[in-house]
């Protein structure tokens, strides 16, 4: 499978150890909010995310949604959950179209967990995660909603330009009303300004001293 070749988990493995993960190995593609899996779902099978945006989430008591993370080309995916034999703690769906690759767990695990240098890419993507999670719970349960844009708007600029109002103020866990009381909120400040349909950030360092 010449998908598998792409993917920098498996750059160092050899011809026999790439056919064995092949036969194990089977490409999906998903259209545009298909579900990947579901929450409590038995995690068995390593996913390798090729192409798209899949987006792992929970829903609380009011049907919204709290998105845990956003991955992107080329990751792995939940494998804290195969890692352990529990069941997934969220959901995960694509936001667009996208290709997954299923690898069968029990027999990578009993092919290819004797390599040091792709048990060296699991601790490396589990550690991605716990900081991207730490982040998260950052974002939801320190800041309020000003210190949230304040820090979108610091390190996702190029985001800002394409992303709909509506996706942000869901990505920041407020209403949109909320996110329009905010943005005002900036331009009083004279931290952002906005040049025709877009906020443009005028003061860096000020933005930092709301979240910081």
């Amino acid at each position: 499978m010449n998908s598998l070749k792409q993917f920098y988990f498996f750059e160092n493995l050899d011809d026999k150890q790439f056919e064995i993960l092949s036969s194990i190995s089977v490409k999906k593609h998903y259209k545009k909010d298909s579900i990947v899996f579901y929450e409590k779902e038995e995690a068995n099978k390593l996913l390798l995310l090729i192409e798209g945006t899949l987006k792992v989430y929970k829903t609380d008591l009011k049907g919204n949604e709290i998105i845990l993370h956003r991955f992107n080309p080329l990751n792995i995916i939940a494998e804290v959950a195969v890692l352990e034999g529990i069941p997934y703690p969220a959901t995960g769906s694509f936001e667009n179209s996208g290709v997954i690759i299923e690898i069968d767990f029990k027999k990578f695990k009993k092919e290819f967990f004797g390599n040091p240098e792709v048990a060296l890419i699991f601790f490396k993507s589990l550690s991605k995660k716990i900081k991207y999670l730490e982040d998260v719970i950052s974002l939801n349960i320190v800041l309020d909603s000003t210190a949230r844009l304040a820090k979108f708007l610091c390190f996702n600029k190029d985001e800002l330009k394409t992303l709909k109002y509506y996706d942000l103020a869901k990505r920041l866990h407020m209403t949109p009303e909320t996110l329009s009381r905010t943005f005002k909120k900036l331009v009083i400040l004279d931290l952002i300004e906005k040049e025709k349909a877009e906020y443009v950030v005028k003061n860096e360092e000020g933005l930092k001293v709301l979240f910081e």
